[in-house]
């Protein structure tokens, strides 16, 4: 694989297996909110898209005030459970220590909230070697837009052709495709090539292939 001199990386099913911990919190929002129970299948298919977005999916229509209490519950909920389910995949932090070696630059382009996010990267113990965050407060527009991964670059300075954004999901693809850097799908979460339309300009099983 060519190396580049600035790698961004999704959060969620890429770097962190919060898979378990996102369907057992919409499970809980759903039962509560909305009456019903959700399938994993529901909850997976759309896991990169803002809170917010994939709750209105779910829940349909309703005024801010209670969509503001919903959010703050849902997070809440998150925080009571997260340490039961939440870990770095296998190899991850080795591999971020070996590209931090390199001198490269290591930035994320997440849909989470920037608290949970930097809370959930720190309790794994990746924190320390992301510079730059890109998170939905940080853009107008999220994945799959460009504009997330745009930023990103734009804090760094980086060039297109120097860099890859690797993640999970279809909107990882598509935002990376559409900022015209490379991208890199990851298969060690919970989806795989058949749930992606766009097409990345690698598939990987293991974090080393991005090593080599």
């Amino acid at each position: 694989m060519k190396q580049y001199k600035t790698y961004l990386f999704d959060a969620d099913g890429t770097l962190i297996d919060t898979s378990e911990l996102i369907y057992q919190s919409f499970l809980n929002t759903c039962r509560v909110y909305g009456g019903f129970v959700i399938s994993r299948k529901e909850v997976y298919q759309y896991i990169g898209i803002p809170l917010r977005s994939q709750l209105e999916l779910y829940l349909g229509t309703r005024d801010e005030r209670e969509y503001e209490g919903i959010l703050k519950a849902h997070r809440n909920y998150q925080k009571e459970i997260y340490h039961k389910s939440l870990k770095a995949y296998t190899g991850i932090k080795s591999g971020l220590e070996e590209l931090n070696s390199r001198g490269v630059q290591l930035g994320i382009v997440s849909s989470r909230n920037r608290e949970s996010l930097d809370h959930y990267l720190k309790h794994v113990g990746i924190f320390d070697y992301f510079t730059v965050f890109s998170t939905p407060d940080s853009t107008k527009n999220h994945k799959p837009h460009a504009e997330p991964v745009l930023w990103a670059m734009d804090k760094f300075h980086a060039r297109a052709d120097d860099t890859i954004f690797i993640g999970d999901a279809d909107v990882d693809i598509k935002s990376g495709n559409s900022a015209g850097v490379d991208t890199a799908l990851v298969l060690w979460g919970h989806n795989s090539a058949e749930h992606i339309q766009s097409k990345p300009v690698y598939v990987i099983n293991r974090f080393a292939e991005l090593l080599n």
